[in-house]
């Protein structure tokens, strides 16, 4: 897979490189149950980043990974949704949108730091700090397979689909 960046942020964030060990994680995810990325270890894992759930296009985002999950499944590719949203905002984004993988609350951006999708951000004339819409395909044995920077949410997943096919 090719390690696709979109450069907007480019100067601002150093991505971790295909081949890199993913970082380990262990967080909540939308029902409170702890997940981590060992949990994973042996197949794919799809790691997107998004910056707030129930927004415009996280909420494209995420419906267009669940409408997709079967797909990736059918590789043996699990994923995952990160946001520094609270428990409570993951479950009222899950069930509202009848979302079937995991969304996980890292509400510190400890994780998201990690991966280098975790930073100051400006938006409407305000800096803050925030998620970057970023995304990992991590492989079985826990190195980076593919990175996506600063994505576009529509038609993502479908990007990211693809280019698992490609490998296969």
């Amino acid at each position: 897979m090719n390690h696709n960046t979109y450069g907007r942020r480019a100067e601002l964030v150093s991505m971790l490189d295909v081949g890199e060990d993913a970082p380990a994680f262990e967080l909540s995810n939308q029902s409170g149950e702890s997940v981590k990325r060992s949990d994973f270890d042996g197949q794919r894992l799809v790691v997107y980043f998004y910056p707030r759930a129930n927004t415009e296009g996280c909420t494209t985002e995420a419906c267009e990974f669940n409408e997709t999950l079967s797909a990736f499944d059918d590789h043996d590719v699990a994923v995952v949704g990160i946001s520094d949203d609270p428990v409570s905002d993951l479950a009222t984004f899950a069930d509202e949108y009848d979302l079937s993988f995991d969304l996980l609350s890292d509400a510190d951006g400890a994780v998201a730091t990690q991966y280098d999708s975790y930073g100051e951000k400006q938006m409407f004339g305000n800096t803050f700090d925030g998620v970057f819409r970023n995304t990992y395909v991590v492989g079985p044995d826990g190195t980076i397979e593919a990175v996506y920077e600063n994505v576009s949410p529509d038609g993502h997943a479908e990007t990211v689909l693809e280019d698992i096919n490609s490998t296969n």
